[in-house]
């Protein structure tokens, strides 16, 4: 198995970087999806790496455009362009069944690219999902930030983790095209959902109801009673790791 190291995708959104290991091309590719300001080499996509390795099997996680190490600033970028950004790297850089594992907006990207790709995609880990994320940005702003946006173009928004960061009208405006809360999801996978009970960011309820909205019958729901949005704890991650182990194995089994 070559060693994972960052490479570059051109493409018509700029260079798009990523990594890949190939292993044994019976079983599933995990590919991991980032969240919003987050990139590939965070602890989550390098234990998933790790998994990989350890299991033989093909892993690829990548940065979408305004992200990480891919072109492009972030203030000019959108859901369509993640979503675009995903579809290119499944279709140009993975071959056979695939299992996509997203993280918050990553699983609002990853639902978006099994929806595009029923024929490749066999199962998925969710971690927080935010499905209509920008929906839940604009509920909870105050109004002179919804102001700001409508008026000025953009709002910066603060950040725990590092300095704050623009969300953009065009960022808003895009993700109502992509809403999937509304309706039934049409997937016929096995999904597992990881979902903390102390989550700030998305509410655990919300995750019940992608439950609800999803069609597949093969749902795991795991609430983590103590658990925060980022799930990074190290028994977080232990959890993510069993649970996505665990499913990518059952997909290898249908495949077989």
């Amino acid at each position: 198995m070559p060693i994972d190291e960052t490479q570059y995708l051109q493409t018509d959104g700029g260079r798009l970087a990523y990594r890949v290991t190939q292993g044994d091309r019976d079983k599933a590719t995990l590919v991991w999806m980032s969240g919003l300001r987050s990139d590939m080499l965070g602890g989550k996509a390098s234990l998933l790496h790790a998994a990989a390795l350890a299991d033989n099997r093909s892993c690829l996680r990548f940065d979408y455009r305004g992200h990480g190490q891919s072109d492009v600033d972030f203030k000019d970028t959108v859901l369509s362009h993640w979503r675009e950004d995903a579809l290119t790297m499944i279709d140009s850089l993975t071959e056979g069944p695939l299992v996509l594992i997203g993280s918050s907006m990553g699983g609002c990207v990853a639902l978006l690219s099994a929806m595009a790709r029923p024929e490749r995609v066999k199962g998925m880990v969710l971690i927080a999902p935010a499905p209509d994320f920008t929906d839940l940005f604009w509920d909870n702003l105050p109004a002179d930030s919804r102001q700001q946006i409508e008026e000025v173009g953009f709002w910066m928004r603060p950040s725990e983790y590092e300095d704050p960061y623009p969300i953009t009208r065009e960022l808003i405006e895009d993700g109502r095209l992509w809403r999937i809360m509304d309706k039934p999801i049409a997937l016929d996978i096995p999904i597992h959902i990881l979902q903390g009970r102390l989550d700030d960011a998305v509410p655990w309820d919300y995750s019940q109801k992608l439950v609800e909205q999803i069609t597949s019958d093969e749902i795991c729901f795991t609430l983590i009673k103590d658990g925060d949005h980022r799930l990074s704890r190290p028994q977080d991650l232990a959890l993510l790791r069993r649970t996505t182990e665990a499913l990518a194995r059952k997909v290898d089994r249908r495949q077989a």
